[in-house]
């Protein structure tokens, strides 16, 4: 199990913590996904297309599981919940982890660095702790999941008890996001986010920095941006760091 204890403080010149959505971030999983919720739905003698698929992009399980019983899915959210991560289990399983461009290397770099990391994802923890079994390094001191929160994203509460576990400041973190509702939890909870769309467009924003891809990018550009963000809002009288919720700058050079 590639989660371990708790490393020494981290140097003042990094993050306190990076932050680390799962599926569509870290991991390709959202074809795994479509792919059980179309065979859930067919089941039930119903249609899903790729359009039904993308409203549930980055949503909590059983928010989801709420949509497909809509769609005529006779089942209770629990036993749909079950029955999704099953089926994407066993395409991880038989597949391996399909990572996302760059974003292997990153976490690597992270590590290597002593930068303490996070997983916060709305899967279900068994879910979580599989995709860590098969990561072949110590890849995250903290896992938060779906199914250990009341309220998913897009409310702050993943990222917070992130950050209380891991015992930083929300606000001294770097969060990485790839959705509307996983980007709009990271922001709420005063993270530094960063927005790497995916499946679905992110539009750029003062709330948060967009880069298209985590591809060439390493921990020279996570300490550019962590210095580029807290020192504009130092400059906030009174403040010494951002108030929950505020806007960050847009981008960050390539190192």
């Amino acid at each position: 199990m590639n989660v371990f204890p708790l490393p020494v403080p981290t140097p003042a010149y990094l993050p306190a913590a990076v932050l680390w959505d799962m599926d569509g971030t870290i991991v390709d999983t959202e074809p795994y996904w479509m792919r059980a919720e179309t065979e859930l739905v067919a089941e039930f003698g119903g249609v899903w297309t790729h359009d039904d698929g993308m409203l549930l992009v980055g949503s909590g399980l059983w928010a989801s599981a709420a949509i497909l019983q809509s769609r005529g899915v006779d089942l209770t959210p629990d036993a749909i919940v079950a029955r999704l991560t099953d089926r994407v289990q066993e395409q991880l399983a038989e597949h391996g982890i399909p990572w996302r461009p760059g974003s292997r290397e990153l976490l690597q770099e992270l590590k290597t660095a002593g930068v303490p990391t996070a997983l916060v994802t709305m899967s279900v923890e068994r879910m979580a702790r599989q995709i860590i079994d098969l990561i072949d390094f110590a890849a995250f001191e903290v896992v938060v999941a779906g199914d250990m929160v009341a309220n998913s994203k897009p409310h702050p509460d993943p990222y917070l008890l992130a950050a209380e576990r891991l015992g930083v400041d929300p606000r001294e973190c770097v969060a990485i996001e790839d959705s509307v509702p996983g980007v709009a939890s990271a922001v709420a909870a005063g993270t530094i986010t960063i927005a790497v769309p995916h499946q679905i467009d992110l539009p750029e924003s003062g709330a948060y920095t967009r880069w298209p891809t985590l591809d060439g990018r390493t921990l020279d550009d996570i300490t550019a941006l962590y210095h580029i963000s807290t020192s504009t809002v130092s400059a906030i009288p009174g403040h010494p760091l951002a108030p929950i919720g505020s806007a960050r700058n847009e981008s960050a050079p390539l190192a």
